[in-house]
């Protein structure tokens, strides 16, 4: 089918929740989309952070073939291999210690939501706790995620959510602590805000929470689902700094294109929360999935992905600071890692982004008003540099 025929059945088949770019993707390779008319991209957007390894990787590939002629999917009822190596390697990589999949993000985050409170119910018997979430925040768009999304923006049309949450000021330690009571059973929180803006937490201020939660027998949850697995130059963005959550969800890049997700808990809150009964998924921890989960930590290691990001992200940062200087339309620079983002002002930065896709370099928005970057993982510096070429053209036009 030609390019504007798939625009116009999708059109009139798919329900209107995007805003979609007029391209039809239909390969990739490397760093690299090409759509249907042919026309190559350079990809600083990898699926929104989806796809660390880039595409086409052979290894990756090949193992999803391999899983797909044995078996895809027999439901939690039963146990299978590839479930049981991609928990024991992504309790491993983040040392904690169990383990439950999930088709997404969002459920990854509904999962931790659940746990706090049955943690909490279990140690007073009581059903009206609360949770603390951060302003400017994003977990997901399901109703129990949405809830702790600190962004009146998506809440509104939706309410009332889930009660019982409070909104705190990210990187404010003391807003924090004012909203603790004794109904409070979590802080949930993402190490860096991504949709929110592309904000890093403190170390200060992490190491305050965690001291606060031990304090008080609250639940830390940390947000890792856009930060996570490499993006930072740590496997996980907490690990940086130091301070381990008692819930951890990830997802996007843990199965790098095939839909996963994840919570992780250690070992405290595992014994103190979901028993069998309390949750549950049909898809989650599927064979394919999980081979796929298994495969990503394998090329990690053998490709040294972490390494190359700390080696590389350097340089993306430079590169974007030294465009913050050239530009007045460029105020900042902030992120770490591959999660960057520059904030533009003076137009609309949905326009920037259009832009950048007429002249062939995908990059998407964070908030209202930054330009965001998360690459695939394996971008080299020449990838960097044809970046940089490429807004610039995009900016002049």
């Amino acid at each position: 089918m030609k390019t504007s025929e798939i625009i116009k059945e999708a059109d009139q088949y798919l329900l209107h929740t995007y805003n979609r770019y007029p391209v039809v993707f239909e390969r990739g390779r490397g760093v690299r989309l090409y759509d249907t008319d042919g026309r190559e991209y350079l990809d600083f957007a990898a699926g929104i952070a989806v796809f660390g390894l880039g595409y086409g990787n052979e290894t990756y590939n090949a193992a999803l073939k391999d899983q797909i002629d044995k078996i895809i999917h027999t439901s939690n009822l039963y146990y299978n291999e590839p479930m049981a190596e991609a928990a024991r390697k992504l309790a491993e990589a983040s040392g904690m210690d169990k383990v439950f999949f999930t088709n997404s993000g969002t459920e990854a985050i509904e999962g931790a939501i659940k746990v706090a409170r049955k943690y909490a119910y279990l140690k007073d018997g009581g059903t009206d706790h609360e949770i603390i979430a951060m302003k400017h925040s994003f977990h997901g768009r399901s109703m129990g995620a949405l809830s702790v999304t600190g962004n009146s923006h998506y809440q509104e049309p939706f309410k009332p959510l889930i009660g019982g949450i409070r909104f705190a000021d990210f990187n404010d330690l003391d807003s924090v602590k004012a909203l603790i009571n004794r109904k409070t059973c979590a802080v949930i929180l993402e190490p860096i805000q991504g949709e929110g803006g592309i904000y890093p937490a403190t170390e200060e201020f992490l190491r305050g929470v965690k001291q606060l939660c031990e304090e008080q027998d609250i639940l830390l949850i940390f947000d890792e689902i856009q930060c996570g697995m490499g993006r930072s130059g740590y496997m996980f963005a907490w690990q940086e700094y130091g301070v381990q959550p008692d819930v951890m969800t990830c997802a996007k890049a843990l199965g790098c294109g095939v839909p996963v997700g994840a919570f992780v808990l250690n070992q405290k809150t595992a014994e103190r929360s979901l028993v069998p009964g309390d949750h549950g998924t049909t898809y989650g921890g599927n064979p394919l999935a999980c081979r796929a989960v298994s495969t990503v930590f394998d090329l990690f290691e053998s490709e040294h992905i972490l390494e190359h990001v700390r080696e590389t992200a350097p340089y993306l940062e430079q590169t974007l600071d030294g465009l913050v200087e050239e530009y007045d339309c460029l105020e900042a620079r902030r992120g770490r890692g591959l999660i960057q983002g520059l904030v533009v002002k003076g137009r609309p930065v949905g326009e920037v982004v259009k832009k950048c896709m007429e002249n062939g370099l995908v990059v998407i928005s964070a908030g209202s008003d930054v330009l965001r970057f998360v690459p695939p993982l394996v971008i080299t510096k020449d990838d960097i540099d044809e970046m940089a070429g490429k807004l610039r053209a995009a900016l002049a036009s």
